[in-house]
């Protein structure tokens, strides 16, 4: 893929819908994210928002729809050639492996390549190369979440899905968190962010879709969003 240039955006997703049973939590999603750009799905808890980054990453298997990513249809491909693809997701709740050092982790960030960029993660995030030797499970909550970002970094990605990263966190570390995600959309990397803490991603996003009982009622340039005070009442008073 790379030297050629294509058109169209990096990620769409079209009519998806995610059920669990005879639950329907997702109803006729659809959404773009163009190249470097970085797209937020905000809404509150159960509004479907991690479903639909995990129908995209491959753990889920969506009821209908499609999504493509680069041009090619991965609707049903599995979340491992996702990742040598070039599709990461940092999961909800981190998911760090504790009993495993920090270097262990980021290694399996990298399984399939030969050439992981461990050591850009170090100096991304010099309080885990200080800390490679030590178990995972040592880290307090912000530093995991640093580590779950640098274990998606190592395989250098070129789509990063982020599920709640802010999740759980001290507000000084949601503010670190957000400086992290900033840097990696201005690397060229695309973003697509869920967040429950609504105000805080639009404020960071280009674009921004809001969910609701797994509908998107709204969508638009994300200041735009936040600056629409029926959008702001209704639906995005979580989170500050």
């Amino acid at each position: 893929m790379t030297g050629s240039v294509r058109q169209g955006p990096v990620l769409s997703v079209e009519q998806l819908r995610v059920t669990y049973g005879r639950v329907e939590a997702v109803r006729e999603v659809s959404f773009e994210a163009d190249s470097g750009s970085l797209v937020t799905l905000v809404g509150a808890n159960g509004a479907g928002k991690s479903s639909i980054i995990n129908a995209i990453s491959g753990i889920l298997r969506p009821r209908a729809g499609r999504i493509t990513f680069e041009g090619k249809d991965i609707t049903r491909t599995p979340a491992h050639r996702l990742v040598r693809a070039g599709l990461v997701q940092v999961p909800e709740g981190r998911q760090i492996l504790g009993t495993l050092t920090i270097q262990e982790n980021l290694q399996l960030g990298g399984w399939h390549s030969e050439r992981g960029g461990i050591g850009e993660v170090y100096e991304r995030f010099p309080v885990l190369a200080e800390r490679r030797d030590l178990p995972a499970g040592s880290l307090s909550g912000g530093e995991q979440q640093m580590l779950a970002i640098g274990r998606a970094l190592v395989a250098r990605p070129r789509l990063i899905l982020l599920d709640e990263p802010s999740m759980g966190l001290a507000p000084q570390i949601v503010d670190e968190v957000f400086d992290v995600i900033r840097e990696i959309r201005a690397s060229g990397t695309t973003v697509v962010l869920v967040e429950q803490n609504a105000r805080r991603a639009l404020a960071a996003a280009d674009h921004g879709y809001v969910l609701a009982s797994g509908e998107i009622v709204h969508h638009g340039p994300a200041a735009e969003l936040l600056a629409d005070d029926r959008v702001v009442q209704a639906y995005l008073g979580v989170g500050t």
